[in-house]
């Protein structure tokens, strides 16, 4: 009987890993599935928001620099989404958003002796 109980507690731990690989997976393509939908939202945004010239030169930054692009895109769609943002987003003004965001970190100077 004992190597019977041992095959159904097998069989039951099977199962409930099992179980938990299911739902694991499930969230993870639940997650998946949410990244993918802001990613399209943030992109609907930047065409509605950025003209040509500046979609292409975030476009380039993604490219170099993906983290500052990233955080860009979610400054310009919180502005959008607030109403701050009335027009299109010239390349010009782009620019200095840029450089607005690269301004904020601390520049440091060393000295020799």
């Amino acid at each position: 009987m004992s190597s019977e109980e041992d095959k159904l507690k097998k069989k039951m731990i099977e199962k409930q890993q099992e179980a938990m690989q299911n739902q694991m997976m499930h969230q993870a393509a639940a997650q998946q599935n949410m990244v993918s939908q802001q990613m399209e939202m943030l992109k609907a945004i930047m065409t509605e928001v950025l003209d040509p010239k500046a979609r292409e030169r975030l476009n380039n930054l993604k490219l170099v620099k993906p983290d500052v692009a990233t955080q860009i895109q979610l400054y310009l769609a919180q502005a959008y989404q607030a109403g701050q943002i009335r027009g299109k987003i010239t390349d010009d003004q782009l620019v200095l958003i840029l450089k607005q965001v690269s301004g904020e970190k601390k520049d440091f100077k060393i000295t020799r002796k």
